[in-house]
């Protein structure tokens, strides 16, 4: 972007206060992730669950100067030399700038829409066209209302093509969106079942979708599907559309598939396009695969492209990275994996995650960027200008282009002409506490790099899904009322995702609490660099010393820890009074004050008033997931509410009052009060509300032996996995010890392998299990699922257990690794 702020007022016919000469080159709508002040201006939307208008202050404050708010904002104090730009919705003037930048460039856009594949056809395209073209696109999957107009806003003179892709979850959005992208050319990839509860039938969604593609010269999609080929032959806004279908030969499409055999993990492709035959190769097995390179193939076609360049850029194609992996290194470091494809999109969006990691170093380590569209120079200069708005402590370069612009970075820096230099040279002993990102292009194998740094403690994994939990997050602070706080409760390793990751995800997220059950749960979390206020639930006498010098704040729960917690702050010097948290006993019978005891507290408090400070007080509900005993929960917040105005009345103020856990604030909206304790719901777990979350961990591990048993032979420990027939027993490396519980035995249990579930045999030992794989084509190295989404909800396995998610949940083993993933 080059714009002054008075061009953008006046495209915008929006009202401006301040500087209108002030230069523009950025649009920042995030305040987490912001990155270099100067020249951003900030976009402040409010949504359903955030309103970036909350923000102003603080980023005036970090040095912006520029805003896009709402008529009737106003700001929280002096901002003297604030340039504000006033319209009536901040995302709907954002998504008229970049319609407004989209007209000033003439070349071809590429549009793509469908209910999967988009991201992948984008991303290949992008793969197969760098060599022709200069091509900017979208990062990752920017594809919704707000990421559709960030991703066109990229659009700059030295690119030659763009491909963009629009996404849609009700009626009403791709209109929108089509304004925006304005395609010439457009590429529908598929219509299933995805958002489908908010359309009338499949057909509704197609129109839908098609109306991305009102602009086109030019249409791509598959003819066989007939509510596709249907809805764009009787769609009166396509008529002048070309069309560029592929399907079978009996389907009439412009390019023929004759046919896509399977051999090993590729898959020969016959077609035919204009009479001429075409031969080519991927290096992918799967169907969906198949078609993704359909649909790019007649994108190339189009443009142009002879089927002899085609079918060289098609056997290169790479895997898609979907996804950013973080997991835990050697010497403390958190190694963050995106080793997948290299561009300046996608390093901003890795770069801003690092920036969230609690560890006080960061390492970019990075290859060549190939076919960017920029001059080396200009390319790496960026690449620098990156590195240091986002606080990358130092870049270690891999390839020769990076190298021979290693003077354009300012911080420490090392670089290498290979990856085998690097590996050669690498000293894991300098990645204390430091976060590592290791990005490239797929040709220079970081994946080494990976391995060589990440920590090996266990061949099976947990793997989190960080944007899973944000949404879960974000499904119940939408039923909150806006000045409801929300507590996240991270005890028991956070429920076995691990403490560290998930605390400093709600941090992200901004949470106003977090919740541990022991006191070194919370030091850990100081140690990590976690500064939210953390409350400690079971305080035990001999740690109020740590507590207070970790600046944690106890729960107290009866006379006694009140006193000790008192005498303890008398041999610090921590500030007074000190934050504490009252506990009351409403009918769960487990700690706290019980109404008649309410009146010794006050008295005790009265005597510490000078030492002890109440900032909430909680109670815990009994049964708040079983609508039998919706009386006696009723019961339970009816208690509360007296005991907290009985201690307003003694304290001269009210507290924070909270009793709602995950399933108290689905089911009673009403005693929400000051603030919600969220715990298992942000796992995806609820007995209400389930469809409505996302699953969050699935425990995966490979097989590492495979035997067969003829009748009479035995399997295990007990000799109690008998052998009736010829069997193929693999044996996989996960037992009691790693929280497989024994009931999971004797085919109690089921594992998922290559997509058929295979039964436990014999009895769970402390390191390994064995399944039966007998008819399951399988091999060594492969991937068995213990739980997680579709086939095994952590639900569904507790169940056969006999237990509830929380015990499977936290009974994963601190020894097996921890895999933690981000869209």
């Amino acid at each position: 972007m080059r714009y002054t702020a008075k061009q953008i007022a006046d495209l915008l016919n929006a009202h401006i206060e301040g500087d209108g000469g002030m230069d523009i080159s950025s649009v920042c709508t995030d305040s987490r992730t912001l990155g270099h002040p100067q020249g951003a201006m900030f976009v402040a939307i409010a949504g359903r669950n955030h309103n970036g208008h909350r923000f102003v202050n603080e980023l005036y404050s970090r040095g912006v100067r520029c805003f896009m708010v709402e008529h009737t904002f106003a700001p929280n104090g002096p901002m003297p030399s604030a340039t504000m730009l006033m319209v009536d919705s901040p995302l709907d003037a954002l998504q008229q700038l970049a319609a407004e930048h989209r007209r000033t460039f003439a070349y071809p856009v590429i549009g793509i829409t469908g209910s999967n594949g988009k991201t992948v056809v984008k991303e290949w395209l992008g793969q197969l066209l760098s060599g022709t073209h200069r091509v900017v696109r979208s990062p990752r999957s920017y594809n919704s209302q707000l990421g559709v107009p960030l991703a066109v806003l990229q659009m700059g003179p030295e690119f030659d093509l763009g491909i963009f892709e629009a996404g849609i979850s009700q009626p009403g959005e791709m209109g929108r969106l089509a304004r925006i992208i304005r395609p010439d050319m457009g590429i529908l990839t598929n219509i299933g079942q995805p958002h489908q509860e908010h359309f009338d039938s499949l057909t509704h969604k197609t129109e839908e979708k098609l109306q991305l593609f009102a602009s086109c010269k030019v249409l791509i999609y598959c003819a066989d599907t007939s509510t596709v080929a249907q809805a764009i032959a009787h769609s009166p806004m396509l008529q002048h559309v070309a069309h560029m279908a592929w399907g079978a030969p009996s389907s009439g499409a412009q390019v023929e598939l004759l046919q896509a055999h399977q051999h090993g993990t590729s898959t020969h492709i016959s077609a035919q396009y204009q009479g001429q035959p075409i031969e080519l190769d991927i290096p992918f097995a799967d169907q969906a695969s198949v078609e993704n390179a359909m649909h790019c193939l007649c994108a190339m076609l189009y443009l142009g492209v002879s089927s002899t360049t085609i079918a060289q850029q098609m056997a290169r194609l790479t895997p898609v990275a979907m996804r950013l992996e973080l997991k835990n290194g050697v010497n403390g470091s958190a190694i963050i994996n995106d080793s997948y494809n290299s561009d300046l999109g996608s390093l901003r969006i890795a770069l801003d995650f690092m920036a969230q990691q609690p560890q006080p170093r960061r390492v970019l380590i990075l290859s060549d960027i190939e076919q960017s569209g920029l001059a080396p120079e200009e390319l790496y200069a960026e690449v620098a200008h990156l590195a240091a708005q986002r606080g990358v402590s130092k870049v270690i370069g891999i390839g020769p282009c990076i190298s021979a612009h290693s003077h354009l970075f300012g911080m420490l820096k090392e670089f290498y002409p290979t990856t085998d230099e690097l590996l050669k040279h690498l000293n894991r002993k300098q990645l204390h506490r430091t976060a590592v990102l290791i990005k490239g292009s797929r040709a220079f194998a970081f994946e080494r790099i990976t391995a060589a740094l990440e920590l090996k403690a266990h061949r099976t994994t947990l793997e989190v899904n960080l944007n899973a939990m944000a949404h879960n997050l974000n499904h119940y602070r939408s039923l909150l009322r806006p000045s409801v706080r929300t507590m996240a409760m991270v005890k028991a390793f956070a429920y076995g995702a691990g403490s560290v990751e998930v605390a400093n995800l709600m941090q992200f997220q901004r949470v106003n609490y977090l919740g541990v059950a022991f006191a070194d749960e919370g030091v850990e979390l100081r140690e990590a660099g976690i500064t939210l206020p953390i409350i400690v639930m079971n305080p035990s006498f001999g740690t109020y010393d740590l507590i207070i010098e970790h600046g944690l704040e106890p729960e107290i729960y009866n006379l006694t820890g009140l006193h000790e917690f008192a005498l303890a702050l008398r041999r610090t010097n921590a500030t007074l009074p000190y934050p504490v948290h009252i506990k009351l006993d409403t009918g769960m019978h487990r700690m706290g004050f019980a109404p008649d005891s309410i009146d010794a507290l006050l008295s005790a408090l009265g005597t510490h008033a000078d030492q002890i400070g109440v900032a909430s007080v909680f109670s815990h509900l009994a049964a708040s997931d079983a609508p039998a005993h919706d009386g006696f929960t009723l019961q339970q917040i009816d208690l509360f509410r007296q005991g907290c105005d009985r201690m307003a009345q003694h304290l001269g103020h009210m507290p924070i009052r909270h009793i709602l856990n995950s399933s108290g604030i689905e089911r009673f909206p009403d005693a929400q009060l000051d603030m919600v304790r969220l715990g298992i719901g942000l796992h995806g777990i609820s007995p209400t509300n389930g469809d409505k979350l996302l699953p969050v961990s699935t425990l995966k591990t490979r097989i590492i032996q495979i035997k067969t048993l003829q009748p009479g032979q035995t399997v295990g420990y007990g000799r109690c996995g008998r052998i009736d027939r010829a069997s193929t027993i693999a044996v996989v490396p996960i037992g009691y010890a790693d929280g497989l519980s024994r009931r999971l035995g004797n085919g109690a249990g089921r594992m998922l392998v290559n997509g058929q579930l295979a039964p436990t045999i014999g009895n769970i030992c402390m390191d390994t299990c064995m399944i039966d794989i007998t008819g399951i084509g399988a091999a060594e190295n492969d991937e068995v699922t213990i739980f997680g989404p579709p086939a095994l909800p952590v639900e569904a396995v507790a169940a056969s257990m006999g237990t509830i998610a929380y015990e499977l949940l936290t009974s994963v083993s601190r020894r097996v690794n921890r895999a933690y993933y981000q869209e």
